[in-house]
């Protein structure tokens, strides 16, 4: 890889990927639409001479092309929110999907569990049947068939599928982003689903890592890749040791199916993230095998250490 560029760059997987990706000295592009929020993460990077900035839409392929000329490697992290996914993911991807084909690169699509459905398996490998039975489920997976689609006979495409994840760069977009934020500005913070079930979870830059190990390999491409994390872990435990670190001792209130539905008549994402409950009661966990197979042992920090570096990066 001699030149990448990474599409929502500042989002909470794409600054990961551009950290990752940073440290190993690989010239990146970072593309957004916020200047002033590239400019921002470049600054919290140091402003490497080998990171370059481009301000453009991603969901216009002519802005996506223009920017990744001269790359070889391109890592789609762009996403829409819950409420906007079943009219806006497709238009996404599709200009994403454009650009890289008429410039031929290799491209990694960072996605999550949706498209399986209901756990068929103890552990969930990458050919683990895709039933999905909720609206954003069809929707992901519509999305990854058109990743794979025979017209973008130029562009290489995999695609990254990661569980919930948490690290210094996760926000909102997460089911636990938004509770540490809280737990570490010593606010009331929520919960979404059950806080006694034991759940996969990975650190993202754990998940940036991996992800940028499998690009680095020309086999690993046209296929599908499970991104899994160290272990599981309770809602409980993970408040426990957020609230140690933080030293916050304000509540966190678990949300269900009625709590989301009501916060959801003020806040739209929320009244979206009901259907997905079923995660949380049913969690999956995702196999490591093919990852351990053809790429090595998966990168795993410890709940204990990840959720104290998170609280210690929120609290500045």
């Amino acid at each position: 890889m001699k030149k990448a560029i990474v599409i929502g760059a500042t989002g909470g997987t794409g600054a990961a990927i551009t950290e990752e990706l940073v440290t190993r000295g690989i010239q990146v592009v970072a593309f957004g639409r916020s200047r002033a929020k590239l400019e921002q993460f470049a600054n919290r990077l140091g402003n490497p001479a080998h990171l370059s900035l481009a301000i453009g839409d991603a969901f216009n392929a002519d802005d996506v092309e223009k920017a990744s000329i001269g790359a070889d490697v391109m890592f789609h992290c762009a996403n829409v929110p819950y409420h906007e996914m079943a009219e806006r993911l497709l238009p996404l991807g599709e200009a994403v999907m454009e650009a890289a084909n008429r410039l031929g690169l290799k491209v990694i699509v960072v996605d999550g569990i949706y498209p399986y459905g209901r756990r068929q398996m103890e552990r969930v490998t990458e050919e683990h049947p895709k039933q999905p039975h909720t609206r954003k489920g069809r929707t992901r997976l519509k999305f990854a068939e058109m990743v794979f689609d025979k017209r973008w006979n130029q562009a290489r495409p995999l695609i990254v599928r990661l569980p919930d994840y948490y690290g210094p760069t996760a926000n909102e977009a997460s089911y636990l982003g938004s509770t540490l934020e809280a737990i570490a500005a010593g606010k009331i913070a929520f919960f979404i689903g059950n806080m006694q079930v034991p759940r996969e979870y990975v650190y993202l830059p754990d998940a940036a890592h991996m992800i940028v190990e499998i690009s680095l390999r020309d086999q690993s491409y046209k296929q599908e890749w499970n991104i899994p994390g160290g272990g599981v872990i309770t809602g409980q435990e993970i408040v426990r040791i957020a609230k140690g670190v933080s030293g916050s001792s304000k509540s966190v209130l678990p949300l269900g199916n009625v709590g989301l539905s009501l916060l959801g008549l003020f806040v739209p994402v929320m009244k979206e993230v009901v259907e997905m409950l079923y995660l949380t009661n049913e969690p999956l966990r995702l196999s490591t095998k093919k990852y351990e197979r053809f790429i090595g042992p998966i990168t795993a920090t410890s709940f204990e250490q990840g959720i104290k570096e998170t609280i210690r990066h929120l609290k500045g």
